[in-house]
């Protein structure tokens, strides 16, 4: 009894362990503080101010929704679990996207600066 109990304690470690975890991410400003700086936190926003000079990258980070302004563009390559974008952000450019999880690469020759306002709201 205690040998079979013993093996069916072990296969259920194995397959506890076994199991592959989904990453969890930090938000951009805990995952690269390096890049991004606090500008305001309430209970109804977070907003960040990003910089990335040429050859930089940050950290896969998550954010809520969130509108982003990139007050200086530049050549950028964002990637996500499942997909690459190269991409030329203008000087001026606003966006608007859902929750994501993503990485910034500055792969052109300019600092990339962006004010990001995140909404505390999730889906």
């Amino acid at each position: 009894m205690f040998n079979k109990l013993t093996g069916f304690c072990f296969l259920c470690l194995l397959l506890v362990f076994n199991v592959q975890a989904k990453p969890v991410y930090e938000h951009a400003h805990l995952a690269s503080p390096e890049h991004y700086s606090v500008l305001l936190e309430n209970e109804q926003v977070l907003v960040l101010k990003m910089v990335l000079k040429p050859g930089e990258s940050d950290h896969f980070h998550k954010h809520n929704a969130e509108t982003v302004y990139f007050q200086q563009g530049g050549r950028a390559v964002i990637k996500t679990e499942k997909a690459s974008l190269n991409i030329d952000i203008p000087d001026g450019h606003t966006m608007w996207h859902d929750q994501w999880v993503h990485q910034v690469s500055n792969v052109g020759d300019t600092e990339i600066i962006a004010i990001i306002v995140e909404s505390k709201q999730t889906n």
